[in-house]
């Protein structure tokens, strides 16, 4: 009579923690993106021809464009691309129904969130090393002179760009229209991201970098990844609880 509770105890005790869920669901998503490639794929795709059309466009006469230029288009290369994937991140979970499952299992809606968040910016990272790189050749941007912050803001700016947007891919799982509405509501929020990664990126390509100016718009995007992490974890669990 009493081999039931240790028994129930005994599982619960077994039970992998949060961190340990939602690594688990970030490593299922990437391990079925990297057999396929199919968002890597195309988002790479995507921001290659976004940087070529815009190094036809300003580069004149070999003249490269001026750092706020060359930030911007850096960025939104960036955030379109990321659309993409973020318009593909719970289609998997669509198609039979798998998000069902994935609902009743005994993982918390945070770790599911976490996991697919993690993913996104694992493959918006892998994107944007691509995405600087062209960057740096085409308009002769000094990349690799300030490399670390540069990595800094961009890697700021995909997890605010991500917590908001898995969120939203959350809500319109559901929608047959929901690549044109995930912009639509997403580009709006994510401004100020937008502007804090160009404005920095702009200052650390500078050829006289003003590292004040830089600090400054990267302590700013630290902070809007805050807020839109606690928006991100509170909001996903009754957003996803309507699938």
């Amino acid at each position: 009579m009493t081999a039931e509770p240790h028994q129930s105890a005994g599982v619960q005790a077994r039970r992998p923690g949060f961190v340990a869920q939602a690594v688990r669901i970030a490593i299922k998503d990437l391990t079925i993106e990297w057999r396929s490639r199919e968002i890597l794929a195309t988002s790479a795709f995507l921001a290659v021809v976004i940087v070529l059309i815009f190094s036809f466009a300003f580069v004149v006469g070999g003249t490269p464009p001026t750092p706020p230029v060359t930030a911007g288009i850096l960025w939104v290369a960036i955030i379109v691309s990321g659309s993409v994937g973020l318009g593909r991140t719970f289609d998997r979970e669509r198609d039979g129904e798998a998000i069902r499952a994935l609902l009743l299992s005994p993982v918390p809606r945070g770790a599911i969130y976490a996991g697919k968040l993690c993913a996104t910016i694992v493959l918006m990272l892998g994107v944007e090393s691509l995405i600087t790189v062209l960057g740096g050749l085409f308009f002769s941007a000094a990349v690799g002179a300030q490399a670390g912050r540069i990595a800094l803001l961009l890697g700021l700016g995909t997890l605010g760009f991500a917590a908001v947007g898995c969120v939203f891919s959350a809500a319109l799982l559901r929608s047959k229209s929901r690549d044109v509405l995930l912009s639509t509501l997403l580009y709006p929020i994510i401004v100020p991201v937008l502007i804090a990664g160009a404005r920095g990126t702009a200052h650390l390509l500078d050829p006289t970098p003003d590292l004040d100016a830089a600090i400054f718009w990267t302590q700013f995007l630290a902070t809007v990844d805050v807020i839109f992490l606690v928006v991100g974890f509170w909001a996903f669990e009754p957003v996803i609880a309507g699938e």
